[in-house]
């Protein structure tokens, strides 16, 4: 009888161990995904690795899609965000700078995708980017605000860039050439394993927010 009791109670803790897991949806773009890159060595898998080697109880999903516009992302977070997601990591709208959409469009999409999480009582961070000073002071001024501007009308965590761990805004493309794929847009391995170090603890902060 003893031993029935406790493989009851064992089974019992495991269940409530796993319910305190910490399930994180990573939805962005190429940069997300692991363009270039075994899936080991790509971002989801490093940000991972390094969220429990911090001991957090935490699984990462890769909801990263290469090309992927806010629009994209707006299309799909619907059945990114499952019953089991507890929170969601924004990095998208590098696709629309390539492309020259409004800002006002990108502002809507990244709105309706915060929305969708605040209606799942999913907690949110969302990370922000820079438009280059080709596209017009107007362009840029309204890209670069809409960021900050979102996550605080939503209460959603907030960091700059994706890139903090390579030095952030305002990097020197020249200064970061070892951490970059030949593209030099998308980071090699060693690259991804800096950037998981500057965005980490804004996860743990999601994750704190979270338990």
């Amino acid at each position: 009888m003893g031993k029935v009791m406790g493989a009851i109670v064992l089974i019992l803790w495991s269940g409530f161990a796993w319910a305190d897991r910490v399930t994180i949806a990573a939805l962005g773009d190429s940069l997300t995904q692991g363009y270039g890159l075994p899936v080991e060595q790509g971002f989801v898998p490093q940000l991972e690795g390094w969220l429990r080697a911090q001991g957090e109880d935490v699984t990462v999903i890769n909801a990263g899609v290469s090309g992927d516009t806010t629009q994209g992302g707006l299309s799909r977070v619907g059945w990114t965000l499952t019953p089991d997601v507890d929170a969601l990591i924004v990095t998208l709208g590098g696709n629309d700078l390539l492309r020259g959409l409004s800002p006002e469009v990108s502002r809507a999409n990244l709105e309706g995708i915060v929305q969708a999480a605040e209606a799942a009582g999913v907690a949110v961070l969302v990370i922000g980017m820079q438009a280059p000073g080709n596209y017009g002071p107007d362009y840029k001024a309204a890209f670069d605000a809409m960021y900050p501007e979102i996550a605080e009308a939503y209460g959603a965590l907030y960091l700059d860039s994706f890139f903090t761990g390579l030095g952030g805004v305002g990097i020197d493309p020249a200064e970061v050439q070892a951490f970059m794929q030949a593209d030099g847009i998308h980071p090699n391995a060693d690259g991804v394993t800096r950037i998981v170090g500057g965005i980490g603890p804004s996860v743990q902060a999601l994750i704190a927010w979270v338990q």
